[in-house]
């Protein structure tokens, strides 16, 4: 599998990994029930795969996802990058989150993952959101110190603006950048990775399925089958009209694509995202074995110019009827 450089740090990451919010279970912004054993027999299968990084957080299910990769990786540390955030935090018996970015927490935060990850150092400790602004420098400086202690190797950021990025490159190197981005979610092609290619910042995208959208999987019907306490159902649009529509027309636009490759929709997805030399890597989630093995295949699939003008004409199609 495929590996590239994450910004100035010396980790070699493959360019696909595993990403555990889903394994979480219950929480704020869960994706529905789930079975512990399927998620650490997704993250054996991912390791066999050869996929070397793991991407978690202490919110995806308060504090469960870590404690399940934790579990999973006991006895080889070695062979996975462990990536886990700060600054979502929750009071005892509460599955909501809030912003919190102050040092205190900071370090109480990272001493509370190691525990459930069960490591010794972190190897990229990311801010999981910008929340509350006036506080990232703040819990920037108390990460820096983190790392001076040996207790991380290298910080990111997720969800940051460039002029937010500007702010904490100031104190401490940026060794990455954690956007969405999705053939339905380009924000961050304007800005954000041309600013990450200018100043050696890896960037991870998350959702490049578009929280599974993209596979092709979900009709109509089966969005409304989901758990009545899954996000996708509850908060975003993609899932819901007037979007809705317009995306069902471009993933049948993007089937014939993916079929004279003998591919499936979702590695199209994400093949479509690690075209872009700026993006180090795509996360990838998956809570069942058969999910990554559908998808980790991505990894080497660089895609052809035909493939990607086609692509583009179908995405300009998607754009008029949204407009």
């Amino acid at each position: 599998m495929r590996t590239r450089k994450l910004g100035y740090s010396d980790l070699h990451l493959t360019t696909v990994g595993l990403g555990t919010w889903a394994i979480g279970g219950p929480w704020q912004w869960g994706w529905g029930p789930q079975d512990d054993a399927e998620s650490i027999a997704a993250i054996h299968r991912a390791l066999e795969l050869g996929i070397n990084w793991i991407d978690t957080a202490p919110a995806y299910g308060v504090g469960h996802s870590e404690e399940i990769v934790g579990r999973a990786i006991m006895g080889r540390r070695h062979e996975v990058i462990i990536a886990t955030k700060c600054g979502l935090v929750w009071e005892e018996g509460s599955t909501t989150v809030t912003g919190r970015l102050t040092a205190q927490s900071v370090r109480a935060e990272c001493e509370a993952s190691l525990r459930r990850l069960n490591v010794d150092v972190i190897d990229l400790y990311q801010i999981h959101w910008p929340n509350p602004d006036e506080q990232i420098e703040e819990a920037w400086a108390a990460i820096a110190d983190l790392i001076r202690e040996g207790k991380v190797r290298y910080a990111g950021v997720s969800n940051f603006s460039v002029e937010q990025l500007r702010r904490v490159q100031a104190i401490h190197p940026v060794a990455s950048l954690q956007p969405p981005y999705s053939m339905l979610e380009r924000g961050v092609e304007e800005e954000l990775l041309p600013f990450c290619a200018a100043n050696n910042i890896g960037v991870v995208v998350y959702s490049p399925m578009q929280a599974g959208l993209l596979t092709g999987k979900y009709t109509r019907e089966r969005i409304a089958a989901l758990p009545d306490d899954d996000w996708r159902k509850v908060r975003s649009p993609h899932f819901h009209e007037p979007a809705l529509n317009a995306n069902l027309e471009l993933i049948e636009g993007l089937r014939p694509i993916a079929a004279r490759h003998g591919r499936t929709l979702g590695q199209l997805a994400i093949a479509w995202v690690l075209r872009r030399p700026e993006v180090t890597a795509a996360i990838v989630g998956a809570r069942r074995p058969s999910q990554i093995e559908e998808t980790a295949p991505a990894a080497d699939w660089e895609l052809s110019a035909a493939d990607l003008a086609a692509i583009d004409a179908l995405l300009a199609r998607r754009e008029q009827q949204m407009s």
